[in-house]
């Protein structure tokens, strides 16, 4: 297998590590699309989920993490809580 994603590459990006946010867990899940990378993340508190995507799309997987992350944490700002209500 390991011979195969070398020559091939990866189906799978690597992941980018969670980031602790005003008690949130936050992790960038940005998806490959057909102009790049569209905006995706994981907002997750006390079991909740919220599954974040936006329609922004970005150039490479880096862009898309960082921003990912940053809109995360402007939708918690915004909605705290009530996020998952």
């Amino acid at each position: 297998m390991a011979l195969f994603s070398k020559l091939f590459g990866s189906s799978k990006p690597e992941a980018v590590p969670s980031e602790a946010y005003k008690d949130f867990t936050i992790t960038p899940t940005p998806e490959k699309d057909s102009g790049g990378w569209r905006l995706a993340a994981r907002i997750e508190k006390d079991g909740q989920v919220h599954e974040l995507i936006r329609a922004d799309v970005l150039q490479s997987k880096e862009q898309a993490d960082a921003a990912s992350v940053a809109k995360a944490k402007q939708v918690i700002d915004e909605q705290g809580d009530r996020l998952f209500g």
